[in-house]
């Protein structure tokens, strides 16, 4: 489920999760599972300190104030990358500073998520959420229990620590665990649906999906691939789909990156360059 963001917060957004996505490439499983604790940890005080919150998404203050002062409160207590996250958070506009908090919770999650993709288990814990959405769904009391806002944070964790044993993958565990203390208002089936998501979607980073106008043989798949691992620095797995309308050339897209090589994108792109 995307996050519901004014334009200038989503970019904003956009940009610190470029800027994280640089940070996990050149990290290991160990410093992705710091920066991730960290980032929830500032969640955590941003929630609970309304007015350094403000201070923080203050459009009337500059940006490198904003970051200054983040820096100032939080360097040598945080780890360099999760401090470099938030310092970029903080400069940026937000159009409201419960939008900032939105962002650094999402940004803590594919930190996390990112110690899945390092130790190859990201599919089994995009299942083991999904699974226990379910769970909760079919248990509303469970699900009521944990998502109560009124019990003490402690005693919520401890619930899920019981349910969870060590039935689940360690980032699963710590992905429900940090909903859990901190539900922001959310029922936790419904926040676990969430985390499901977004582990595919971070899952899709490494997948291509070509198109093509007729069936790839196995030695060109492998080229294709290939040659994508070396663009963008890390394995790159296909999922190939005829489309006879292409004519001729692939169509790739990786994430949000798009390359139209197809012989119809050509044609398209010409038509729009001829005069009116």
């Amino acid at each position: 489920m995307a996050l519901l963001l004014q334009p200038a917060s989503r970019e904003a957004l956009a940009e610190a999760q470029t800027r994280l996505d640089a940070i996990i490439d050149g990290a290991s499983a160990t410093e992705l599972e710091r920066i991730g604790d960290d980032l929830f940890g500032v969640l955590r005080l941003l929630l609970t300190e309304i007015p350094l919150r403000r201070s923080l998404s203050d459009p009337a203050v500059a940006g490198a104030a904003r970051s200054g002062l983040a820096d100032q409160l939080l360097n040598g207590k945080i780890s360099r990358g999760a401090l470099d996250v938030v310092s970029e958070l903080v400069a940026a506009r937000w159009s409201q500073s419960s939008d900032l908090v939105a962002a650094l919770e999402s940004l803590a999650r594919q930190a996390t998520l990112a110690v899945a993709e390092k130790n190859g288990a990201l599919e089994e814990v995009e299942d083991e959420l999904f699974r226990f959405g379910r769970i909760l769904d079919r248990e509303p009391q469970l699900n009521s229990l944990l998502s109560d806002g009124s019990t003490p944070a402690g005693e919520r964790v401890q619930l899920l620590d019981t349910v969870l044993g060590t039935k689940v993958t360690p980032v699963t565990k710590a992905l429900l665990g940090q909903t859990v203390r901190t539900p922001r208002g959310r029922s936790i089936d419904l926040a676990a649906e969430e985390l499901s998501e977004l582990a595919s979607a971070r899952r899709d980073r490494f997948v291509a999906h070509v198109s093509t106008p007729v069936r790839l043989t196995a030695e060109q798949e492998q080229r294709l691939a290939d040659s994508l691992s070396r663009i963008y620095g890390r394995a790159i797995s296909l999922q190939v789909e005829l489309d006879p309308d292409l004519l001729g050339g692939l169509v790739v897209r990786v994430g949000g990156e798009l390359i139209d090589g197809s012989i119809a994108g050509k044609l398209a792109a010409a038509r729009r360059r001829l005069p009116s």
